[in-house]
């Protein structure tokens, strides 16, 4: 029995791992240069899945916060932690590579507009629920204290994920569903958003597993101590 849950458990980064590597295949080898930008174009199908993939983890924060505050369920506020940390990652990681492509294309690795300047602010607004979370001196206020801002900071994620169409940036825009793709470029941004699914879920199951053990290693020492 043990041995058939590791094996089920292994399913998922086996997968992810061939997955990624599929995807740098097709980024690096199949999917054909962009005329106007060059190689660097390539940096999109990173880019753009781990962009949406970090509003999902925010999407998570939310509405488990939500739950948290309705049940004070421990399982909630561990889920939205857990996805404040993941979607922290895929913020930082958006930023870096939306710095490679700004580098190539503007001379510069910042640009104070619209676009980088709303995922900015909201990578530092889950840094400040991550701080939050993590250095309160009580247990349950910390996670009540994170929860409102994993509620009301969810609302500069729209914010972020539309900045494109809200203001005349330089930001490329790309619509991908009117043709804006060439087939073979469309077929590698849809193979990446599913790699990188699979791999951000990985990583959320991680982090929920060690979260629980910590719980659990919590109340051992608190009941050595009475």
């Amino acid at each position: 029995m043990k041995e058939r849950i590791m094996q089920k458990s292994s399913i998922l980064p086996v997968t992810s791992v061939a997955l990624l590597l599929v995807s740098v295949y097709l980024i690096l080898g199949y999917v054909p240069t962009e005329s106007t930008m060059g190689w660097v174009q390539r940096v999109f199908y990173f880019h753009v899945p781990i962009a949406w993939l970090s509003y999902l983890a925010f999407f998570i924060v939310f509405v488990c916060s939500i739950f948290y505050l309705s049940t004070r369920e421990r399982k909630w506020d561990i889920i939205a932690r857990s996805a404040a940390e993941v979607g922290v990652v895929f913020t930082a990681l958006v930023l870096v590579t939306g710095s490679i492509w700004a580098k190539s294309s503007w001379g510069t690795w910042w640009e104070w507009n619209e676009r980088l300047t709303s995922e900015l602010v909201l990578w530092l607004v889950y840094i400040a629920y991550l701080m939050v979370r993590s250095f309160a001196t009580e247990e349950d206020r910390g996670a009540r204290s994170a929860a409102v801002i994993g509620i009301a900071g969810f609302f500069s994620v729209p914010i972020s994920a539309l900045s494109i169409r809200l203001w005349d940036t330089v930001h490329p825009q790309v619509d991908i569903f009117k043709g804006g793709l060439a087939p073979e470029m469309l077929f590698t941004l849809l193979f990446c958003i599913v790699a990188f699914t699979v791999l951000f879920v990985q990583f959320l199951l991680m982090r929920i597993s060690m979260r629980n053990v910590e719980v659990e290693i919590a109340k051992l020492r608190y009941s050595f101590r009475r």
